[in-house]
C-alpha cells in the first residue's frame, strides 16, 4: 500500500493509494456555503482523489450553525465518502465535538480517520484496529511537540495498524514493527503491506465458572 502525505504545497500527486492532506489545504469550510454552492471544496477534495485515481483524506475546519469543528474530509475516485469530526475537545478550545470515529472502504482497503485531540484517546485506536482496518490515518493542525508521533509509533506497535500522520508542516509513518519515519517534505511518499499480522494471546478471568469449580 502506497500512501502519500501532503504537508506542504503540491502541483501533483505521486501514484498511490492513499493521500493524506494536511490543514493548509482545504482550509475552513462553510456547509452553508457548500450547500449554497458560493463554494466547492469537498467537490475539490473529491475531484482530486478521481483525477489521482486514490483515497483522499483532507484535514480542514468546518463550520456549522455558528459551531467550529476539527475535521477530515474523505473521499475515493472522485467519489465524497463523508466527513469525520475530532471527538474530543479539551476545556478553553474554541471547537465543537463531533461524535463517532471515521472507517472507509477504499478499493480492497479499510482506512481508519483520526482527527487532532482523537490521537491522545488509545480506545480510538483500539477500536478502529478492531474494526480491521488497514492503515490509520491521522491529521492535526499543529506539531504537537514530541508526543503525537511518539504515540502513534505505539499504537502501530500494541494494535498491529500502520498509522501514517500529517502534523503541521512534517509528515510521520508508524509502521507494526515499531520504527518511525519522519519527513519534513512537502510531499512523501511511504509504502507498507496491508496484511494483517495477529497473534494468539490467552488469559485467565476469575467467574464465569461451567461447572462451579474453579479450575487452578
Amino acid at each position: 500500500m502506497k500512501v502519500c502525505v501532503v504537508s506542504g504545497a503540491a502541483e501533483r500527486l505521486p501514484e498511490c493509494d492513499l493521500a493524506l492532506f494536511g490543514f493548509g489545504w482545504l482550509g475552513e469550510v462553510d456547509y452553508q456555503s457548500e450547500l449554497a454552492g458560493k463554494t466547492e471544496k469537498f467537490e475539490e477534495a473529491a475531484r482530486l482523489s478521481r483525477a489521482a485515481s486514490c483515497g483522499a483524506v483532507c484535514g480542514c475546519r468546518t463550520r456549522s450553525r455558528g459551531f467550529l469543528r476539527k475535521s477530515a474530509a474523505v473521499s475515493y475516485r472522485g467519489k465524497l465518502l463523508g466527513i469525520t469530526d475530532m471527538t474530543r475537545v479539551f476545556g478553553g478550545e474554541e471547537f465543537k465535538s463531533g461524535a463517532g470515529l471515521g472507517l472507509y472502504q477504499m478499493g480492497g482497503y479499510k482506512v481508519g480517520v483520526c482527527v487532532e485531540n482523537d490521537l491522545y484517546f488509545p480506545e480510538n485506536l483500539r477500536a478502529l484496529s478492531d474494526c480491521g482496518c488497514n492503515v490509520v490515518a491521522a491529521v492535526m493542525e499543529q506539531g504537537g511537540g514530541y508526543m503525537p508521533p511518539l504515540l502513534a509509533r505505539a499504537y502501530a506497535y500494541l494494535y498491529g495498524v500502520p498509522v501514517v500522520m500529517c502534523a503541521g508542516k512534517t509528515a510521520y509513518f508508524a509502521e507494526t514493527s515499531g520504527e518511525l519515519a519522519t519527513s519534513c517534505r512537502p510531499v512523501t511518499l511511504f509504502e507498507t503491506g496491508a496484511k494483517t499480522s495477529c497473534r494468539i494471546v490467552t488469559s485467565r478471568t476469575r467467574g464465569i465458572e461451567e461447572d462451579g469449580r474453579a479450575d487452578y
